[in-house]
């Protein structure tokens, strides 16, 4: 078990005046029965004529704004302290054929109605061939679900290389594969892509991995950042098994989860539109993850 403070800053700045910012973030971590959130709060700078906090379709925190005061930058910083323990899955679903875990073919399995969302192609991860092919490899006849969902985060954490001038938020799938390089938006879509193409439900979470500095090395504030990974449904069951690729592991103890979507355009921290005539605009995100000290609560059941 971990307790954390997470801090995330998006601060924007436009050589000219906006006139109006419409926005939608997910920076609130979810209540999950292995995920403990004790206080959450955001503030949006300039304040908002207009804000509303509701939940998504996928149930998580989602909160709509609209700044109308004319701004020349715009700040988001949330704050939440969150208690996480490491999952328990059930042993027995793990080891269930994969071939079950595709709940359009399996209706009748409990939980399937609630996974058939994720198992269908979305925008980010388009079900190309080359995906479908790759994951072959992985899925071979009644391998066991768990068994196979963890050797494909292994492949692609040894056929990929992790790096930052690969790809853009823009890129595809296909572009991933092609290259064999991105970052772990990239690798989610990828494993996402690859489980769908052959009717496994899968799902992209979105969160934060707390991260440990150098040996001899001080923490430096601000140095985290948002992460991503994804979760494989288990057959007959509400778990879903979550995996990393960029990291190849399964997700912990360390892991944040904010929010969960069939792709990043789902769950994206922030994301809006602007009324200006500035022709440029600037970008800066900061994120933080401060271990604490362990909170004195008992490991749920």
């Amino acid at each position: 078990m971990m307790r954390y403070t997470v801090w995330h800053r998006t601060a924007y700045t436009y050589t000219r005046p906006v006139q109006d910012s419409v926005g939608l973030f997910h920076l609130v971590p979810r209540a999950l029965p292995w995920q403990q959130v004790s206080a959450s709060a955001v503030t949006v700078d300039p304040a908002p004529g207009d804000i509303a906090p509701d939940l998504d379709y996928f149930g998580n925190s989602a909160t709509y704004f609209h700044v109308t005061d004319p701004h020349q930058e715009l700040t988001i910083v949330s704050r939440s302290e969150v208690t996480v323990h490491t999952p328990a899955y059930d042993a027995a679903a793990l080891c269930l054929p994969w071939e079950q875990a595709r709940p359009l073919q399996h209706p009748h399995l409990d939980g399937a109605w609630r996974a058939a969302d994720f198992a269908l192609e979305s925008p980010r991860a388009a079900h190309v061939s080359e995906a479908a092919a790759y994951a072959r490899e992985s899925l071979t006849p009644g391998r066991p679900v768990g068994e196979a969902a963890t050797d494909l985060m292994r492949r692609i954490f040894r056929d990929f290389t992790y790096d930052s001038t690969a790809t853009t938020v823009t890129s595809t799938v296909a572009d991933a594969m092609r290259k064999r390089a991105g970052v772990c938006q990239d690798f989610a879509h990828v494993a996402l892509a690859c489980l769908r193409s052959h009717g496994v439900a899968a799902r992209y979470v979105s969160g934060y991995l707390a991260t440990r500095p150098a040996p001899g090395k001080d923490r430096v504030f601000g140095a985290d950042a948002s992460h991503a990974w994804i979760a494989v449904w288990l057959p007959g069951t509400d778990q879903w098994l979550a995996i990393d690729p960029t990291n190849d592991q399964w997700a912990g103890e360390r892991y944040i989860t904010v929010a969960w979507g069939r792709d990043y355009g789902d769950v994206s921290p922030v994301k809006g539109i602007i009324y200006t005539k500035a022709k440029k605009s600037t970008l800066r995100v900061q994120v933080d993850v401060s271990p604490q000290e362990p909170a004195a609560t008992a490991a749920p059941s």
